[in-house]
């Protein structure tokens, strides 16, 4: 597919969603188990391929584990059954336990099961072990935590196990392991891991440029207020805040912390967020490449504002390091990019094309340019395209559309948006 057409029809989709509200005035869809209604090609995984290709308790895949849950224990109450007639349970052990998983395992299961059902008809999908109360798995097993299972399809059919990988690709699990040819191993992050709440943000205390040199944190932010940012040639222009594409003011959070050589700069952002790095063949801000955040390594040379001449300047990254921080922001510019903490980033995040990504917010650009012109500053911030809590209902649209036409490896493996709101 033209790689035009296809950007094309994700910004026609985002015009269409907002004409059927008022400037940016809605909630976004719910949660559905339901993924794809039209056929896709799939790659099958092959034998001992494992997605993300990164190990199984790391960051970019199900994180760390966390303990194990008993029945006895408090946290046995983040277990939940699955009493879906279209997934069949083997349970063995005749206790149950196959069946009791984190919410966040059985969202993941239930929408693969409607996905084995449109693929075979006929077949079903088929859990042999879930939660392990029995110690059968190896020591720290997200099986002893709820947040893994083992599956095969109910034929037993091993000729379908590399589609039934890709399968729960698609359907969301957190990491997919073509185990063994007997069944596929698939695992969730943990439901209060700041790993779950992905997405691209800053933390809160971070802080923007704004006309006249003043300073402010990015949490405190309103639509007008004019930030520091660059242009497509790289020039700094000041530009419109229009919204936040996520807003979290209540939980912590897990940021890459990319610290740079004298001048010593430092940004803190998520995983999946994107930032604007040099190809090494030139330091010219000019030819901006952006890349994730989690992909950045030492000796790469970032961007950062040079005071004294008023213009970027590239600089070489020292260290990268991870650390909490309480609340996350997503800010998005006119311009689609924004000086953080002195360094550019981009105000996108999860795929990794800043370019597509500013072309796919172009309807929202054009409502908060038509509301602007229409209504004074204090209608936008009650009630336009703000907003107030979680993820906004736009980033959510536009992250189904792009599960639904782009490869997998487009994505950011923790990019799974959240719908906190």
């Amino acid at each position: 597919m033209d790689e035009m057409l296809l950007l094309t029809r994700i910004v026609l989709v985002g015009l269409t969603c907002l004409a059927f509200v008022s400037s940016g005035l809605a909630c976004g869809p719910g949660r559905g188990y339901g993924r794809r209604r039209h056929p896709k090609k799939l790659t099958p995984l092959a034998y001992k391929q494992f997605i993300p290709n990164v190990a199984e308790k790391t960051l970019g895949a199900s994180g760390r584990y966390e303990g194990k849950i008993t029945r006895n224990s408090e946290r046995f109450k983040e277990l939940t059954p699955n009493y879906n007639p279209d997934i069949i349970f083997k349970d063995e052990e005749n206790t149950g336990a196959d069946r009791l998983m984190t919410q966040r395992c059985k969202d993941k299961l239930n929408s693969l099961a409607i996905s084995v059902m449109n693929q075979w008809p006929g077949v079903k999908l088929r859990v042999t072990e879930g939660w392990d109360e029995d110690g059968h798995h190896f020591e720290e097993s997200l099986h002893y935590e709820g947040r893994a299972v083992d599956i095969t399809t109910s034929d037993r059919d091993k000729s379908k196990y590399g589609t039934l990988s890709r399968l729960a690709v698609e359907a969301g699990f957190d990491w997919v392991y073509y185990e063994s040819k007997a069944h596929i191993h698939c695992s969730v992050k943990a439901e209060n891991s700041v790993a779950a709440k992905s997405g691209g943000c800053f933390p809160g205390s971070a802080s923007v440029i704004l006309e006249g040199d003043r300073r402010k944190l990015i949490r405190d932010l309103r639509p007008g207020d004019k930030v520091l940012a660059a242009d497509e040639e790289g020039n700094l222009v000041y530009s419109d805040f229009i919204m936040f594409m996520d807003r979290d003011t209540e939980n912590r959070r897990e940021f890459y912390v990319i610290e740079t050589k004298e001048p010593r700069r430092q940004i803190k952002l998520t995983p999946a967020h994107l930032l604007f790095v040099s190809d090494n063949t030139t330091d010219n801000p000019h030819s901006l490449k952006a890349t994730f955040a989690s992909h950045v390594r030492p000796g790469q040379k970032v961007f950062i504002v040079d005071d004294v001449r008023q213009q970027l300047k590239s600089v070489t990254v020292e260290r990268i390091y991870i650390e909490e921080d309480e609340s996350s922001f997503a800010p998005v510019t006119a311009q689609g990019t924004i000086v953080v903490d002195q360094v550019l980033a981009s105000c996108y995040a999860v795929i990794e094309d800043h370019k597509w990504a500013h072309l796919a917010f172009a309807p929202v650009r054009l409502v908060y340019g038509l509301s602007s012109l229409l209504f004074r500053k204090d209608y936008l911030l009650s009630n336009g395209t703000f907003q107030e809590e979680g993820v906004h209902w736009y980033s959510n649209v536009l992250y189904q559309i792009g599960t639904w036409v782009l490869d997998s490896n487009s994505i950011h493996p923790m990019g799974m948006p959240i719908n906190s709101s």
